[in-house]
Formats: C-alpha cells, sequence, structure tokens
C-alpha cells in the first residue's frame, strides 16, 4: 500500500502542469460553493440586512414551521415536482436516443453538421430563447398556425397564457434547447466503446438494431446510472431562467417553482431568512435522493455513484 501511494504521489508531481489547471476550479468551488454556507445560520435567526449577522437574535425552527405552513409553498413543491417528473420521463432518454442515433450515421459531414446545429441553442440565453417560445406560443405565432394548418386545433390558442399548458412548455422548450448539448457526454462515451465489439457481433449476424442495444447501450450503461441518479438529485430543483422568462400573472399557479417561490421570498419580499431555511430543507431532501437514487441504481443496474 505505502509503495503504491508512493507512486502516485510521483505520478503527481510529475505531472504538477497538468494537475495546476484544476486549481482555479477548487478555489472558485471554494469561494462561491463553501464559504457562503457559512450564512445558512440565517435560518435560524430573524436576519436582517441592516445589521450584522451575529447581532439577529436566534429564533429556532421559526422559518421552517412558516414555510412548512404556507400553502404557496407547497404548490411551489408540487409544481416542482410536477415539471422535473415530465422532464425526467420524457426528457432524460432524448439526449440519449439522440447520441445513439448520430452514432449511426456513416457520413462524418452530415453527423458534424447535425451535432453542430443540435447543441447551438444551449448557448443562446434564455432571456433570447425564452422571448422565442413565446412569440412561437402566442396567438399567431408558428405553433398554432403549424396545428391549425395540419386541422389537430380549430383555433388558435394562448398557449403560454393557460396554466395547464405550462409544465409541457417547460418540457418542450427545455428539451430543444438542451438535447443537443446533453448527448456530447453520451457522444463521448459512444466513442470510447471498442469497435472490436461491433465487427464481432457483426461477424455473428448482429443487426444494426441489435448492435446498438447489445454493445452501444451496455457499455453506456454507467454514464447513463450516474446522470440519471444526478438527475434524480436534482428534481426539487428547477431551470429559474426559464420558469422567470416563461410565467406570467394567468399561469403563474402552474408556474412558481421552489426557485421562484425562494426569489420571491428572499429578494422580492426581503424575507431573508425565510428563503434560507427553503433551500436548506431542499438540499437536506436532495441529499436523501441522491443517496436513495445510487441504492436504487446499484440494486437494479450494478452502477452508482458511491
Amino acid at each position: 500500500m505505502g509503495q503504491r501511494k508512493t507512486g502516485q504521489m510521483k505520478a503527481f508531481f510529475r505531472q504538477w502542469q497538468l494537475q495546476s489547471m484544476v486549481v482555479p476550479g477548487i478555489v472558485w468551488m471554494f469561494v462561491f460553493c463553501y464559504i457562503p454556507m457559512l450564512w445558512l445560520i440565517i435560518a435560524f435567526m430573524d436576519y436582517s440586512i441592516a445589521k450584522p449577522m451575529l447581532q439577529s437574535p436566534l429564533v429556532g425552527l421559526k422559518h421552517f414551521e412558516a414555510f412548512v405552513s404556507d400553502d404557496r409553498f407547497w404548490r411551489s413543491i408540487r409544481n416542482t415536482l410536477g415539471m422535473s417528473a415530465i422532464k425526467l420521463a420524457l426528457g432524460f432518454p432524448i439526449p440519449i436516443l439522440f447520441a445513439l442515433l448520430l452514432n449511426e450515421i456513416r457520413n462524418l459531414r452530415f453527423k458534424r453538421t447535425v451535432q453542430t446545429i443540435s447543441y447551438l441553442p444551449h448557448f443562446i440565453a434564455w432571456t433570447i430563447f425564452g422571448g422565442i417560445m413565446l412569440n412561437w406560443m402566442g396567438e399567431g405565432g408558428v405553433v398554432n398556425q403549424l396545428l391549425v394548418g395540419l386541422g389537430l386545433q380549430e383555433r388558435e390558442i394562448l398557449y403560454i397564457s393557460d396554466p395547464k399548458y405550462f409544465w409541457w412548455i417547460t418540457y418542450f422548450s427545455d428539451t430543444l434547447k438542451e438535447t443537443g448539448w446533453s448527448a456530447i457526454i453520451y457522444i463521448a462515451a459512444i466513442s470510447g466503446v471498442d469497435p472490436g465489439l461491433y465487427e464481432a457481433a457483426e461477424l455473428d449476424g448482429a443487426n444494426r438494431w441489435q448492435r446498438m442495444w447489445h454493445i452501444t447501450i451496455q457499455c453506456i450503461r454507467p454514464t447513463i446510472a450516474i446522470l440519471f441518479i444526478l438527475a434524480v438529485a436534482g428534481m426539487l430543483g428547477s431551470n429559474f431562467d426559464q420558469i422567470f422568462m416563461l410565467k406570467n400573472n394567468m399561469n403563474l399557479k402552474m408556474a412558481e417553482s421552489l426557485d421562484l417561490y425562494v426569489y420571491n421570498m428572499g429578494l422580492v419580499s426581503g424575507r431573508h431568512s425565510f428563503s434560507t431555511a427553503v433551500l436548506f430543507a431542499r438540499s437536506i431532501v436532495a441529499l436523501a435522493l441522491l443517496f436513495m437514487a445510487n441504492s436504487a441504481s446499484k440494486k437494479l443496474s450494478g452502477e452508482g455513484i458511491f
């Protein structure tokens, strides 16, 4: 064991130029992720921005009891879980399928063109992309024109103002914007599959779909499992930028996610201790979801993060 550690240390110092590249990331994480955790204590205080933190009185679990008894909080939980469940059930498999289909394209120029076009929307800010979606979903927008033209609906509908459509709009817009970008990690995993496996399967008479199912998917299963675990752990989170751009007073009852609730309580209403308590509780639940998803994944597929 001692020789192994000595060998690892020697390898580390031989590669000090490469190892030093992670230093900016470590510093960033420490400054923006770990130091702010000290301020979690205000969840147990009546904190006022007008005086030093340590001079604020301790109130115990007052703010935790307050948000648990708030109907608006539970509505935001329902909305967050609803949108996250749709994205997880219907959105999570799409980048995998896209990566698998892209891998089957033999024309390299066409393959690269499709991949480039697919991940370009990721680089468009939600302030712009949200405006595009509002235009598409409005009366006279491309969605209404298409559906009316195909005879799938009789008249134009103002989708963005109807609460019952909001969850599906978030799913559609998120899938349209992020599918290509999310597929990159699966494409990278597929590129690491041994080509000899495909050649051996082809000699055994396996067709393209069989090679995809029995070789490609099986080889990238660890990557799928890890990303699925992280997706489950993040179910209480939502894309704040997306929700903020697409919500309005008419669809707010279905649009107010937990992140938007925290924003309204913390920054708009100035209830900093209250919003910190909500985020504190959400982090604890997210950690529990992470362990549960990891345990379930290890039992079902034998793959997990830890």
